[in-house]
């Protein structure tokens, strides 16, 4: 299946990480370790780690007392805690996402008592790439306070990034509006294999003096897709409400699910907290977005070789998990009933799902798709 959302091996197998396979022997040997609750906020070596990790362990916020880390049930469960706080604590009432984006960030923010779902232009369908004109048009027109839902990297569905030079501009246009950057920070380092490289617009933010609020999950970085391990992380511009926002905090996760389970996130905070395994996870990492890439180019190449009509340099320059490939709903259902590639209508197609096996097979099925269905 082309619609696979979590990674995959060339032999088309989930993957244990090496180094979680290692973390996790040691701390079923560990006999310090018990069951007991974690406190609301969760494990504190976890959550500070992972705030270091994407805002830098040498970023002048942690000095300056401006940054909490706070552990959730994953990256959603960052996504909703994170929107609770906004909503009840400080009264947002509205909020944008990207046209397209992930389906359920509509459902999180609107459960958690926003009034008002808007959407800002994102994908160019006609150039298959960034709207960014209708993006900061949109923007433009949003109210104050307005909170956005921006993607930190690899955005999901279409692959597509804002440049450094154009996350500055949107920066300007959202200090200037008076706009609240809500970061989903999915695939840090799964991305391009760079831990940095994945953070760098948050961290450009918050280096910018934003209040910045940040979803981190360590689903696909670590392969802990089921331990659901994922951080909240928001930096202040003033360090005196930090005690404020934890209580409320505190009080958020109480009403909804008590405490946090531990098992994923000891596991990453070992990792991260271990200069030896930080390492052999840096290599993980680069292996998992090298094999992307890779395969990436491989469709590319197979298309062009079979002489494809159209461009597929966007196959390439997407990142991340997903790709925006740009075929019609008409070819997306030849792919689907005749050539049996299953993908949803939208025509994205997870990389993962793709491998030395199938690659030849779903490269002369797209070409089939794009030469004989008849648009009309």
């Amino acid at each position: 299946s082309t619609g696979e959302s979590s990674y995959r091996t060339d032999e088309g197998k989930p993957w244990v990480l090496p180094v979680v396979k290692k973390t996790e022997k040691a701390i079923a040997n560990d006999e310090t370790l018990n069951h007991e609750y974690l406190g609301q906020l969760g494990l504190e070596s976890f959550s500070q780690a992972a705030s270091k990790m994407l805002l830098g362990a040498d970023n002048p916020v942690f000095k300056d007392g401006k940054v909490l880390g706070v552990q959730t049930l994953s990256g959603t469960g960052a996504l909703r805690l994170g929107a609770d706080f906004l909503s009840h604590c400080l009264k947002s009432k509205d909020f944008y996402m990207s046209a397209p984006t992930w389906p359920n960030h509509r459902k999180v923010f609107l459960d958690a008592g926003f009034a008002t779902c808007h959407t800002y232009r994102y994908w160019n369908a006609a150039e298959r790439n960034l709207d960014f004109k209708g993006m900061m048009e949109d923007l433009e027109n949003a109210p104050e306070d307005s909170v956005i839902i921006l993607h930190a990297c690899a955005h999901n569905p279409t692959g597509v990034d804002p440049t450094q030079d154009q996350w500055k501009e949107i920066a300007n246009l959202m200090e200037r509006k008076k706009l609240l950057p809500f970061f989903d920070c999915a695939y840090q380092g799964f991305a391009s294999g760079d831990l940095v490289k994945d953070s760098w617009a948050v961290c450009y933010f918050v280096s910018r003096g934003f209040e910045v609020i940040c979803a981190q999950s360590f689903a696909k970085n670590f392969g802990l897709y089921n331990e659901r391990a994922g951080n909240l992380t928001m930096v202040v511009s003033d360090p005196s409400v930090l005690t404020n926002c934890r209580a409320q905090i505190t009080l958020l996760v109480r009403g909804n699910y008590s405490n946090p389970p531990c098992h994923g996130a000891l596991i990453v905070s070992r990792v991260l907290n271990d200069s030896q395994l930080f390492s052999e996870w840096q290599e993980h990492i680069k292996e998992m977005s090298g094999r992307i890439i890779k395969i990436r180019a491989a469709l590319k190449a197979k298309l062009e070789e079979l002489g494809t009509p159209g461009t597929w340099d966007h196959i390439v320059s997407q990142i991340g998990m997903f790709s925006y490939t740009g075929l019609s709903p008409k070819q997306v259902k030849f792919l689907v009933e005749q050539r049996h590639i299953y993908l949803p209508k939208d025509a994205r197609i997870s990389i993962c799902g793709l491998n030395s096996k199938n690659i030849d097979y779903v490269a002369k099925a797209i070409h089939e798709a794009v030469t004989t269905v008849k648009e009309n």
